[in-house]
């Protein structure tokens, strides 16, 4: 279960970026201005153990800001987040890899970060290896390897990673249409009794796999409910200009 309550994240935004040294020399008599920009404001919500939870908004809505602080990754201004069980953030896949090592090395190296035993990474390692399509690189340092081999390792070995609570943005999205699909395909077998919450901009998904769905406007909570009923109001708009 998850629970957020009244959450609210603010950011300041500089005019002007002063990089080096001689930058504050130049200018310094004269203050950095900075932008307030209001992320969230007072998001509340909650998604049941086992509940599909999917997130829609316009881009700068607040999606993406939202997981990064159910991930841990920022701290929230104001508002509490309540969690029962272990989460794991799908959101930069391979954070924690070492592009001097091999890819074994990695996939041992980033299931023992995500809480695996070597034991287990050794048990799941050819599952991990076929899912990602590297078996002809797998002893290859990653520095050689594309970001989309390196995304596609990232992924593979964090579905396997032990958690009830994943978030997910825009990860079904990573390689070709065959490997999208593949990607669904094991969110649906491994995650079919797991929390998650999916950031999407392709509806079809959010319909076909979410049992609620929460839209985010300008930072604030728009609407929550069940996706049909959400999801055509928010393509209202869009489709009244089309007509």
């Amino acid at each position: 279960m998850l629970k957020v309550e009244n959450l609210s994240k603010t950011f300041f935004i500089p005019h002007e970026k002063r990089l080096y040294i001689k930058d504050h020399l130049v200018n310094l008599f004269s203050r950095i201005r900075y932008e307030k920009f209001d992320a969230l404001n007072n998001v509340s919500f909650q998604v049941e153990s086992g509940q599909w939870l999917g997130i829609i908004g316009d881009n700068g809505a607040g999606k993406s800001t939202l997981l990064k602080i159910l991930a841990g990754i920022y701290l929230p201004d104001t508002g509490k987040i309540e969690v029962s069980g272990k989460t794991i953030p799908f959101l930069e896949l391979g954070v924690g890899f070492q592009p001097e090592l091999s890819a074994r090395d990695n996939i041992y190296l980033n299931g023992l970060l995500l809480g695996l035993s070597k034991k287990e990474v050794s048990e799941k390692f050819n599952e991990i290896v076929e899912f990602a399509e590297i078996r002809p690189f797998i002893d290859q340092k990653l520095k050689n390897y594309s970001s989309g081999m390196k995304v596609r390792l990232g992924f593979a070995v964090a579905i396997q990673a032990p958690a009830s609570i994943f978030l997910i943005d825009e990860v079904l999205t990573v390689g070709d249409n065959a490997f999208q699909q593949k990607s669904l395909k094991i969110f649906k077998n491994k995650l079919r009794d797991k929390t998650v919450i999916l950031v999407s901009h392709d509806m079809d998904k959010i319909r076909e796999n979410c049992q609620k769905v929460l839209w985010l406007e300008n930072g604030h909570v728009k609407m929550v409910g069940e996706p049909n009923e959400v999801i055509d109001r928010y393509l209202l708009p869009i489709n009244s200009k089309t007509i």
